[in-house]
């Protein structure tokens, strides 16, 4: 009960964290200005833009197969693509919520082991962190004239505070070197104790299964397919991005480079711990067109507000429609059930 209420608090903390965001990146803007640029906004690029997604979902559930199938498990790739969407549409109202839900409905769907799951999809992450880091400082390096005082003006506050809390943090890394130090003293000093704990052979294989599948994107036969994938991946999220700079006037002249740009670092404000990226993204896109691109205040929360509401709705409606067909549509035999 009180994990529930801890979990409940730290989700209203930040989705009235992201609320507030929303409401700096609105403040001071003339909102039937941003209510005309939306109305008038030409939707056939965002239309082409999240068919961008559906091809870009289909390539991660491509990629997740062969990790899966890496294992030793089955799967077919409607499943995946149901299962990856599931979890797309978790993620809206929950963050992170959305890896435990695609990994639970495809264990339930196609009878592979739920920790073998949730390591493929954390070696995944990792992999996809890797990329958005490369994206990061591939844009640094070879526009540091044109973003780096962007970069300056966005990180000074941050590392500031932490100066102001130096030794608050090297207190904190010594705290969690010593915890860890005494974890693995307890493990094998005692460790002949411990395993004779009632449920350790279960928290064993559980984690087991779990390193395994964290392990997948090592053994994996083809390598050279999963690198191929999650290139399609990032190349159909930044034309995502760049489509809908046609849909309006102050966007339009916008390059592909540009798209890539706000790629890397809007992406941040998906991955910050806000319901579905609100506010976060609101914040980062605009200050992204603003600052960098000199777009107009207004246009660019219009376009802002637009991908993230198309985005939003395509994860709540086809993620919706793919479980109901993953479960009541889809009456196929599991191909790991055990005869």
């Amino acid at each position: 009960m009180k994990k529930l209420i801890i979990n409940i608090l730290k989700y209203l903390f930040f989705l009235a964290f992201g609320i507030f965001l929303l409401w700096l990146s609105f403040r001071k803007l003339d909102l039937k200005e941003v209510w005309t640029d939306i109305l008038s906004a030409d939707y056939f690029w965002i239309s082409l833009a999240i068919l961008c997604a559906v091809i870009a979902h289909l390539f991660r559930a491509l990629r997740w197969n062969v990790l899966i199938n890496s294992m030793g498990y089955k799967t077919r790739v409607s499943t995946t693509f149901y299962a990856v969407f599931i979890g797309y549409m978790a993620n809206t109202a929950v963050p992170r919520m959305g890896e435990f839900m695609r990994c639970g409905v495809l264990s339930r769907k196609e009878k592979i082991p739920f920790n073998a799951l949730f390591g493929s999809v954390i070696s995944e992450r990792i992999f996809d962190m890797l990329v958005l880091l490369i994206l990061l400082f591939s844009v640094l390096f070879f526009q540091w004239s044109f973003v780096g005082d962007f970069v300056g003006r966005m990180t000074t506050p941050f590392f500031e505070a932490l100066s102001n809390n130096s030794l608050a943090l090297i207190m904190l890394s010594i705290l969690g070197t010593l915890i860890l130090a005494g974890i693995v003293y307890i493990r094998y000093r005692y460790h002949h104790k411990i395993k004779e704990l009632p449920g350790y052979h279960k928290v064993e294989k559980m984690l087991f299964e779990l390193y395994d599948g964290i392990l997948a994107i090592k053994r994996m036969e083809h390598k050279w397919r999963f690198i191929i994938y999650t290139i399609l991946i990032w190349f159909f999220y930044a034309l995502m991005v760049y489509l809908p700079f046609f849909m309006l006037p102050e966007t339009s002249h916008l390059s592909f480079m540009a798209s890539v740009t706000f790629l890397a670092i809007g992406s941040l404000g998906i991955v910050a711990p806000v319901p579905g990226g609100i506010g976060a993204y609101h914040f980062i896109g605009k200050a992204v067109l603003v600052e960098l691109y000199r777009i107009d205040p207004s246009a660019a929360i219009s376009f802002v507000t637009i991908t993230h509401a198309g985005q939003t709705l395509l994860h709540i409606f086809v993620g919706g429609l793919t479980y109901f067909v993953m479960f009541f549509v889809d009456h196929k035999k599991p191909l790991n059930e055990k005869s």
